[in-house]
């Protein structure tokens, strides 16, 4: 098959912008709290649940969306949904707009990952699939790592008092003065024009979906619910996602308040390198995968991402700083076993499963939620030891999984020996 470099790069520019506007929202919980007056935790949790349980709800309609209109239709209204969020949002902003804003953002998110994915298989060719889709999930780590930072320049600059010029002067015009933090959306709306304009302007190639990626009818998912180890893998893909934005979406907030850390100076940078971290981890565990059984590694991951969450929750602040992104390096391979052991356990209707584990998505709103109720109850760092629960679940599939094919694995010379080749 034909690989089309322009397009891969493309695809790799959407990476970054769903990324780069998926997860800031953990940064901004301590100025959320604060600007909105918000009395309980609790009430926090509900942005990344609105955004998240958007996520789960969309992740099978959207499947559906792209077998029946072309990838430029579907593509076009997944990025144009954000943008209606982030001008929702950016024009009205106050909490209950915040609210539907996260879910519209949510919805468009959802199709845009149902329809990247054979997008990237079609642009780069079959054979370098896994390629390109390991070099997705780098791109998406560099942009979760690099918008908080671009969070803490941007409200820098418009809280310095200066007079601004430019398009920070553009941006301080339009942001309320107490609420510099919402100038984010105004940029998310700036970046989303320029990638619908590219999207109706480029050339698609045609799209045909394999068995894999289909959502299949009615009779597979009938089938697949009366499997046992398909609720088992659904709930392994919630713990995930509520372990992952249970921790994400507190780090700057738990910071600031058992060690006094300034969010913007300290937190959203943590925050960063969380994300990051995860990239890294990426990174060494397919290089891990390929050495050893995935229910090995997912077992050492979950033991180092326990001990990474207890230093952080009970270290010292400088601990904290450090053990934060640690976590993220710990789960970072989490997401991919527990997904290829899922679909590896079953014998047919992969693309049904696979829509069905994709829903488990809405655990990054439950997870949140919970950890925020919690906190509530009995302060936050107790309850961020909900994640050890979530990871333990995650950690327990290791152990009872039977995947019908297990990931092949090389001798570590045989594995040099194949590179050099």
């Amino acid at each position: 098959m034909r690989r089309n470099h322009a397009l891969v790069a493309l695809i790799m520019v959407f990476w970054f912008v769903i990324s780069f506007i998926t997860n800031i929202i953990g940064p901004l919980i301590p100025d959320i709290i604060d600007n909105f007056r918000l009395q309980h935790l609790a009430l926090a949790g509900f942005i990344p649940m609105s955004f998240f349980l958007a996520y789960g709800i969309m992740s099978i309609p959207a499947g559906l969306l792209i077998e029946r209109f072309s990838q430029k239709v579907v593509l076009t209204a997944g990025f144009a949904l954000p943008l209606a969020g982030s001008l929702l949002f950016a024009l009205f902003p106050t909490f209950p707009v915040l609210l539907a804003s996260s879910f519209t953002i949510g919805l468009g998110m959802a199709m845009l990952q149902t329809t990247i994915n054979p997008l990237t298989r079609v642009a780069g060719g079959e054979e370098n699939f896994a390629f390109f889709s390991v070099m997705g999930q780098l791109v998406f780590g560099a942009a979760s790592f690099v918008s908080p930072f671009v969070y803490a320049g941007l409200v820098g600059r418009l809280t310095s008092g200066e007079r601004l010029t430019g398009f920070t002067g553009w941006l301080q015009s339009l942001t309320p003065e107490s609420l510099p933090w919402v100038s984010l959306y105004w940029l998310f709306a700036v970046i989303l024009v320029a990638v619908i304009a590219v999207v109706l302007a480029v050339r698609f190639p045609r799209l045909e979906l394999q068995e894999s990626e289909r959502s299949g009818g009615l009779h597979s998912y009938k089938v697949l619910l009366k499997n046992r180890c398909v609720y088992l893998f659904f709930l392994g893909m919630l713990c995930y996602t509520a372990s992952e934005q249970g921790v994400a979406n507190w780090i700057s907030e738990f910071l600031r308040r058992y060690h006094g850390l300034d969010p913007q100076t300290v937190g959203a940078p943590v925050v960063g390198r969380f994300w990051g971290y995860m990239s890294v981890g990426c990174l060494i565990g397919l290089f891990a995968l390929k050495l050893w059984d995935a229910r090995d590694v997912l077992k050492v991951s979950g033991a180092l991402a326990l001990v990474s969450l207890l230093a952080a929750l009970f270290g010292s602040a400088e601990v904290a700083v450090a053990a934060f992104p640690a976590v993220g390096f710990s789960i970072s391979v989490m997401f991919s076993i527990v997904m290829s052991l899922g679909l590896n356990s079953v014998a047919r209707y992969h693309g049904s499963f696979a829509g069905i584990l994709c829903t488990g998505i809405a655990g990054g709103a439950l997870g949140p939620l919970i950890v925020e109720w919690l906190g509530d109850l009995v302060g936050l760092r107790a309850a961020l030891l909900f994640v050890c629960l979530t990871i333990g679940y995650i950690v327990s599939i290791a152990f009872w999984a039977r995947p019908l094919i297990e990931n092949k694995r090389y001798k570590l010379s045989e594995l040099f020996k194949k590179n050099r080749q």
